[in-house]
């Protein structure tokens, strides 16, 4: 009975170790496949911030790239006031090593092959359109422009020699209020871009093997904002188009044009109105860049596209301080021989 008893209490110790054996080798794969990989960020203004941000605080482990061109880099500013690593664009597939995926956020520099090849996991970027829609560098811009009703983040992978191709990880809708200005709609998408950047962190795994291609037969393009895009043509477009073009650009670029052949930058414009709202005398007829002062209203109504009109509160003309709609009826209507703004350029959007 004793050596039985002995026997039991050996095999008893012997399945425990083997128990706690098995325990360990499983904790061991379990944290092998949900380790989270250090993570080189590649960003340089205030839309990237936020997703630097996020990651840093939710505690990945994060260092950044970044251009060390201007002094006023918010990203370069974040990274040394929190001591992360940073490395100085462009980098080489020796800096790379240490890291296994690639985070891009509004980096505004095509990553080369070599070094996406140099990170084990690739590289996943967060652009802020619904991709196929608005592959390139003005999207939040061409969404406000064209009148879009929804837009959004992507979450995808990069793919070498050219911009926003790759397949989809993850997306996520915003509606575009109608009455929106281009940085209220860049603030939010860059906040939404954060979130869904972790949540993909967080599932990464699942999001890579479900990646999808994007359709290439419906994309469209935004590419860069030149001063080509900020002229007006009058007899082209209505004043709902070109108060949608003036959010779209507000903050960035005025809309200009041209009076006795100096340019005309229009800094405040008031949302169009009918056109019984506005109350103009009958005598009144305006041809496509033709303008009349509104006294009652205190703006310069322009002539549009299709009959519209718009209101224009304040205004700059080349080599002149801004100034009211009030005081360049004074200054400029009074005296002025035509009472129409031309466009003096080939305009091509």
């Amino acid at each position: 009975m004793l050596l039985c008893g002995k026997s039991l209490v050996n095999n008893f110790f012997k399945y425990k170790r083997k128990v706690f054996s098995n325990f360990i080798v499983t904790s061991r794969r379990c944290k092998g496949t949900t380790q989270q990989p250090k993570i080189l960020f590649f960003g340089t203004d205030n839309f990237s911030l936020p997703s630097l941000k996020k990651l840093h605080l939710n505690n990945f482990d994060v260092s950044v790239v970044t251009s060390f061109k201007s002094p006023a880099n918010c990203v370069r500013s974040y990274a040394e006031q929190q001591k992360l690593s940073l490395y100085r664009w462009p980098i080489s597939e020796e800096q790379c090593a240490a890291y296994e995926l690639g985070v891009v956020v509004s980096f505004g520099h095509l990553i080369p092959l070599h070094i996406i090849n140099a990170l084990s996991r690739g590289i996943i970027n967060v652009h802020a359109s619904l991709l196929p829609r608005w592959r390139g560098a003005a999207p939040i811009m061409y969404a406000i422009m064209q009148g879009d009703a929804k837009t959004g983040i992507t979450i995808m992978k990069i793919a070498p020699h050219q911009f926003d191709i790759g397949p989809i990880l993850a997306q996520r809708e915003m509606p575009i209020r109608s009455d929106i200005y281009m940085p209220e709609l860049h603030a939010a998408l860059s906040q939404l871009g954060s979130e869904l950047l972790v949540d993909t962190m967080n599932n990464l795994e699942d999001r890579l093997l479900n990646a999808y291609p994007q359709n290439d037969a419906v994309a469209t393009y935004a590419p860069k904002i030149t001063s080509q895009i900020t002229e007006i043509r009058w007899s082209q477009q209505t004043s709902m188009e070109l108060f949608a073009r003036y959010r779209a650009l507000y903050g960035f670029k005025n809309l200009t044009t041209s009076f006795l052949g100096k340019t005309v930058q229009l800094l405040e414009l008031k949302p169009p109105v009918p056109a019984d709202e506005l109350r103009l005398p009958a005598s009144t007829i305006q041809v496509p860049g033709s303008f009349y002062f509104h006294r009652l209203r205190k703006s310069l109504l322009i002539g549009c596209a299709q009959g519209t009109q718009l209101e224009v509160l304040q205004l700059r003309v080349e080599g002149k301080k801004p100034m009211s709609a009030h005081d360049f009826n004074n200054g400029f209507l009074k005296r002025a021989q035509t009472l129409q703004f031309t466009q003096n350029k080939q305009v091509i959007c």
